[in-house]
């Protein structure tokens, strides 16, 4: 399964739930494949996503899914530890694992060899963690996720891919403006 794929999964679950989608060509395949108001594409802040979607589930009962990728964790590693001790109930933290930084030329992260992100997020304290990279496994887990209430993370594994999805048309400003006039 490609990135796109994973997004597509999500996207095909999600209602009213919030989404946040990491910088780059996640935030594109994520416009491309399921643009709406709720949804907010990080566009210049690599590592950022999970404290984001933290932020957002410490501050609203509503669900929030973040789409995150495994060069922005280990960008950021702290988050999972502070993710973990704030434990929001209604946080789905999804790590799309490709094992490179996908936007930058598939450039190899530590995820590609030693680093399990599933293992790490357990040992911060998250306690409800999957790994998965079966497209139906992962609709199956997540569909779960998203009725129970317990911050979760999911570790799904993907190939890396060079993407051809195009830029979002919008400005920062205006996709700031539509998410918040949206919740």
């Amino acid at each position: 399964m490609y990135r796109s794929d994973a997004i597509r999964v999500v996207m095909e679950n999600v209602k009213e739930e919030i989404v946040v989608s990491n910088i780059g060509d996640p935030s594109k395949e994520t416009y491309h494949i399921r643009d709406r108001p709720r949804n907010f594409y990080m566009l210049g802040s690599l590592g950022l996503a999970s404290s984001v979607s933290l932020g957002l589930a410490l501050s609203c009962r509503e669900k929030v899914i973040c789409l995150d990728g495994d060069g922005s964790l280990l960008m950021n590693l702290g988050s999972l530890a502070t993710i973990a001790n704030q434990k929001p109930d209604n946080l789905v933290l999804i790590a799309l694992d490709n094992g490179c930084y996908g936007t930058t030329g598939n450039q190899k992260t530590y995820a590609s060899a030693l680093t399990d992100l599933e293992k790490v997020a357990n040992a911060c304290g998250i306690h409800n963690t999957y790994k998965v990279e079966d497209p139906k496994k992962f609709s199956n887990i997540l569909a779960e996720c998203l009725k129970d209430h317990n911050l979760s993370f999911i570790h799904v594994l993907v190939e890396p891919n060079i993407p051809r999805a195009g830029n979002i048309p919008l400005e920062p400003i205006a996709i700031k403006n539509r998410f918040m006039k949206a919740l």
